[in-house]
């Protein structure tokens, strides 16, 4: 238990729970809702439990409760205010804050309980849009702002990506459609963060199509090899982090010479890095994407 985060700053509870910290101190003067410590310079230092209640409240305050009727409240009331709100509402919200939970506890019980329950009333691919995307999203800032660490990070990727790595598996011994073509899917040189990839695997794996998964950090010139196999490929890439901003022209220009000399071959392209690039300017066989969604609705 020792690698558990159990001291936050006001900052940390901002970026966690999306309440700014203005908000916080007032709630804090005003109903009493949190007893922070202070250090000797006088800096708010939140605990756990803290935390755990704000994500309470925030829910509940969100689910149309006035924060002075969420004061009256005893303590162990919140929690069950809480999940009878979940039972009946939206449950996407309160699976966020309880996943989140998780990471910054690194409680692995705490994953598999949220995602099992929402497998009651979900199907895997709703709960990855609704809750898993969404999550994703929010993490990615929370790295970003320093309110978490890598391990945090990699903590909640592998648990989702064991979900789909798992739902894939279960399509891997149907057949792929007759005469449909190849989707290679791949990330560039550096690139690891591989998540979106791996659930677009699964859904054209969904839709009966034969798709070949190389993953990470995979060098241009290697995928030239599958033209000894596969006459009409379609790569698909997902640039989260690389290729840097200035090295992606150049990226597309040498894949295009290298890979898209046959008119049936294809480059469709998704992620953060990617998606304000001039498509105006982009090779007839390459696309961009905004969305896993979109890019699923055209195959």
């Amino acid at each position: 238990m020792n690698n558990i985060k159990v001291n936050f700053s006001i900052k940390d509870l901002e970026n966690l729970t999306g309440i700014k910290a203005h908000t916080i101190r007032i709630w804090e003067k005003r109903y009493n809702l949190l007893s922070p410590d202070r250090s000797e310079t006088n800096i708010r230092n939140y605990s756990l439990a803290s935390f755990q209640k704000l994500l309470n409240i925030s829910y509940l305050n969100n689910n149309g409760l006035k924060i002075s009727k969420i004061a009256s409240l005893k303590e162990e009331e919140i929690p069950i205010k809480v999940r009878e709100i979940a039972s009946r509402g939206k449950v996407e919200d309160h699976a966020i804050n309880a996943f989140k939970l998780a990471m910054v506890n690194f409680d692995q019980l705490l994953f598999y309980n949220t995602y099992n329950n929402l497998l009651e009333n979900k199907t895997f691919k709703d709960i990855f849009y609704t809750v898993f995307l969404p999550l994703l999203n929010e993490i990615g800032l929370l790295w970003q702002t320093n309110t978490i660490t890598p391990a945090h990070e990699h903590f909640i990727s592998v648990h989702i990506k064991q979900k789909i790595l798992l739902n894939i598996e279960r399509l891997q011994s149907l057949e792929p459609k007759p005469e449909t073509d190849t989707f290679v899917l791949f990330l560039p040189d550096n690139e690891i963060h591989d998540i979106g990839l791996l659930f677009i695997n699964y859904e054209l794996r969904c839709k009966g199509y034969h798709t070949i998964f190389l993953g990470e950090s995979v060098p241009m010139k290697s995928l030239t090899d599958l033209f000894d196999y596969f006459e009409s490929i379609t790569f698909i890439s997902y640039f989260t982090v690389y290729p840097e901003d200035d090295a992606i022209e150049k990226y597309i220009v040498d894949f295009n010479n290298l890979l898209l000399k046959k008119e049936n071959n294809k480059l469709l392209l998704l992620g953060q890095k990617i998606i304000n690039f001039n498509s105006k300017t982009l090779p007839k066989n390459i696309k961009i994407f905004k969305s896993i969604e979109s890019l699923v609705k055209e195959m």
